[in-house]
């Protein structure tokens, strides 16, 4: 928001300086980002008066002007069509420094022989100054201006460029900067009451508007101004525009901007003999409708956005911009002048929806006080009145749908003090209420006040608000600073974090990269990756999403990481190893959904990069078992892997991930199909680990065992199982016997002598004795045990 300070000077009678607001108003939240100073290099020009044009005696197109600068006069050599005798305008004399018009440079204005005859100066133009790019002809200045003074005096301005915060819509307008300034200086603002004569007939009898979306127009109030002229605004107003960031339009147009700049509140201009049976409908627009807008693009509708209609069809998108089938024309001789308040939810959504941003839908979005809409209304109807020369018909039409009247906040000053370890008294805290334009009553007791926020503060509506905007005012580096007068409780830490953080430190150690996606995906993706029993869960879809990329809550991360790999793939012929930390929705019938916190990592080739001596190799599905064994292990979580039927996964590469009897996750390679779909040629990884279920078992606690103090016993045995035993089934025999302290398989082997359908497994056994050393008497007794039980329970036989 760009405010000049001259602007600002209307509302604010007593001297300030442009630095010092400058810091103030960043200091109580909105950060003046820059503050540029029109005429800071207008050295050497000032206000001149054209005495005398003649013909140059050697070109056509030029003419010598003499030039009374308040202190002699002088001949210039002007090339302008518009100079002539008596106007006042902006003369620069030698040595001045100048925009050159040609090249946009700055250049010094020297002494210069044109066609024969010496120029003593120059005539400026807007582009010369460095107001615009005008080159056309030269700057006329009013009849009043100061022959003599300097122009930097007389048309000189500082501009403040604000960064304004979503929260404060009221510091979009010079009057809320006006009334922000001066509640900081400690002053009070004068803001006169806008007030419009109307003649004739009353406008109820002429124009018809109904509201028939009250949940999304909160107010819409009109007035209708007739006998107008369309024509070039006053140069005070297109100054004001200009320097505001705003480019003149006409004296219409020029004036709803003007006051829009001016209270914050958008307003629209029709042509009221466009309106087709004089009728204004608000109303939500009829699906798939086209509607042209006033930048003469042709936009298609849904019926969640709201629309400006009359007796026909559409003739503006509500808060976002008109339509060119109702604009002011030279031609326009009558406007009905439209100033409402929109549900902000509703203008972001269609402006975000048909990717249409205004000035105006920048600041319904913040959400404007319904309350400003009227004092808008009648201020710029006067303005088009005195510019236009119309004449506004008797009243206004006001429809308050969602009015509602401003609500007393009861406040507790102890509460202030409390929450900003201040101690200011009572009278501090109310007059400084009072210099932000609240309304300050006194509760049931002297502690408690009722306030009432002034209606250009839309952002006040609890205590707290109260309390920020007493200390935004007082100043924060008025608080003292304080030592805590009571002890910080303990922290209870949050286990399921410190997991996180954990599992987090690991991967990443391992050389994977962390990625973080939308919470919101599309049932396109989903049905890329995910399997059918997951699918049955339906995922919850949001009701109004911003794109169909982002239509319901993921059920899973597996769209996102998939896609983030095929992504990179596209960049990156290395290794990419990814995961993600975050939550998943899973709807519940008839409650909120749930939301376990889920972990997922994927791995493509090459896993080990090409090195001297060293040859790449492509991961496979015990590449990634040992990773997600690794990282349990890290935990202190042993997990059994038992087969799975997840259709994401390729059958038979795939591992259910288990412990205590309660699935962890899952793992495997990605079924080929998958790949397909997501565009990605090559093998694929990937592991999914529930962090909720996985806890309890963390959180046990860790007992250390001393290094072994004798010797271990190594037994190598191959057992010869039926195809459908697991490695699993055989661990859980081998597993209970507290002599074998380790179990390693290393062999399968699978055809001649080994019968068919059988295969052969080859472990190596490690026997260890914590008391004493093993003989080959004890350990050959329970191996025997071992052979044993695996004959009886799992039909193992010795492989001889």
């Amino acid at each position: 928001m760009k405010v000049p300070v001259s602007w600002l000077r209307d509302y604010i009678r007593e001297p300030f300086d442009a630095d010092d607001i400058a810091h103030r108003l960043t200091m109580a939240g909105t950060e003046v980002a820059g503050i540029e100073r029109i005429g800071s290099s207008w050295e050497g020009v000032n206000v001149g008066l054209v005495i005398d044009v003649r013909p140059h005696p050697n070109a056509d197109r030029l003419r010598l002007v003499t030039v009374d600068t308040g202190s002699g006069r002088n001949e210039v050599v002007c090339g302008a069509p518009n100079v002539s005798t008596g106007q006042k305008i902006a003369y620069a004399r030698i040595g001045a420094c100048l925009v050159d018009g040609h090249t946009g440079q700055p250049a010094t204005l020297k002494p210069a022989k044109i066609r024969g005859v010496v120029s003593e100066g120059m005539v400026c133009s807007e582009k010369e100054l460095g107001l615009s790019d005008d080159h056309e002809g030269i700057i006329v200045l009013p009849d009043d201006a100061p022959l003599g003074v300097p122009l930097s005096e007389y048309m000189g301005e500082t501009i403040l460029d604000l960064e304004v915060t979503p929260n404060r819509p009221d510091m979009l307008s010079v009057i809320g900067v006006a009334c922000e300034t001066a509640a900081l200086l400690g002053v009070s603002p004068v803001i006169p009451e806008p007030e419009f004569h109307g003649e004739g007939e009353s406008i109820d009898h002429l124009v018809d508007v109904l509201v028939e979306a009250p949940d999304l127009c909160l107010r819409y109030a009109a007035s209708l101004i007739r006998g107008i002229t369309i024509k070039e605004s006053p140069d005070w107003l297109k100054t004001r525009l200009i320097n505001a960031g705003m480019r003149p339009i006409n004296n219409v147009v020029d004036a709803t901007n003007y006051v829009m700049l001016e209270y914050g509140q958008p307003l629209h201009a029709f042509d009221f003999n466009n309106v087709a049976g004089h009728r204004i409908v608000v109303r939500r627009a009829n699906e798939g409708a086209l509607f042209t807008t006033l930048d003469g693009i042709e936009r298609k509708l849904s019926s969640d956005m709201l629309m400006i209609c009359d007796g026909k069809g559409p003739v503006a998108i509500a808060g976002v911009m008109g339509g060119s089938n109702s604009e002011v024309t030279p031609d326009t001789a009558e406007v009905l002048l439209e100033s409402a308040s929109f549900l902000p939810a509703s203008v972001h959504f269609t402006s975000s929806r048909l990717g249409l941003t205004s000035a105006a839908s920048q600041r319904f979005e913040r959400g404007l006080s319904p309350h400003l809409a009227l004092k808008a209304l009648k201020r710029a109807t006067s303005l088009i009145a005195e510019l236009a020369g119309g004449v506004p018909v008797q009243g206004v039409i006001d429809k308050t749908p969602g009015l509602k009247a401003a609500t007393l906040i009861p406040v507790k000053l102890s509460r202030i003090n409390g929450l900003l370890g201040a101690d200011y008294s009572r009278e501090e805290i109310i007059d400084t209420l009072k210099l932000l334009g609240c309304e300050v009553s006194t509760g049931s007791s002297q502690n408690d006040i009722n306030v009432k926020p002034p209606y250009w503060r839309s952002d006040i509506n609890i205590e707290p608000d109260v309390v920020e905007e007493v200390a935004r005012i007082r100043g924060y580096d008025t608080i003292p600073l304080n030592m805590l007068d009571k002890a910080i409780p303990n922290q209870t830490p949050n286990p399921i974090l410190g997991l996180k953080r954990h599992l987090r430190h690991t991967l990443t150690g391992l050389g994977f990269n962390e990625i973080q996606s939308w919470a919101m995906t599309s049932t396109v993706m989903l049905k890329k990756v995910l399997n059918q029993a997951e699918l049955k869960t339906w995922p919850l879809h949001l009701k109004k999403p911003m794109t169909v990329e982002q239509e319901c809550l993921r059920t899973s991360l597996r769209p996102y990481l998939v896609a983030s790999l095929a992504s990179n793939r596209r960049f990156d012929d290395g290794a990419i190893r990814l995961f993600e930390l975050g939550a998943v929705y899973l709807p519940r019938q008839n409650d909120l959904p749930e939301e376990p916190q889920m972990l997922a990592g994927i791995i493509a080739s090459p896993w080990i990069k090409e090195h001297w001596g060293i040859k790449p190799e492509k991961p496979d599905f015990f590449t990634l078992k040992g990773i997600v064994e690794g990282l349990l292990a890290s935990v202190g979580v042993e997990a059994e892997y038992l087969p799975s039927a997840d259709s994401g996964f390729k059958p038979g590469v795939q591992a259910a991930i288990m412990m205590g009897g309660v699935q962890l996750g899952v793992l495997g390679e990605l079924h080929p199909q998958v790949c397909r779909e997501m565009d990605i040629n090559e093998s694929a990884f990937l592991f999914e680990l529930d962090i909720n279920r996985l806890l309890p078992y963390t959180l046990v606690e860790r007992s250390y065992c001393p290094v072994p103090r004798y010797p271990a016993v190594l037994r190598d045995i191959a057992l010869v199982v039926e195809d459908s035993v697991t490695h699993s089934m055989v661990m859980e025999i081998l597993g209970s016997y507290p002599l074998i302290a380790d179990v390693v398989l290393f062999d399968i082997y699978t055809g001649k002598p080994v019968p068919e359908g059988s295969k052969s497994m080859a472990y190596r056994l490690t026997f260890l004795s914590d008391k004493k050393t093993l003989t080959d008497q004890a350990v050959d007794k329970v191996l025997e045990q071992v052979l044993s039980r695996l004959e009886k329970q799992l039909g193992a036989t010795l492989r001889r």
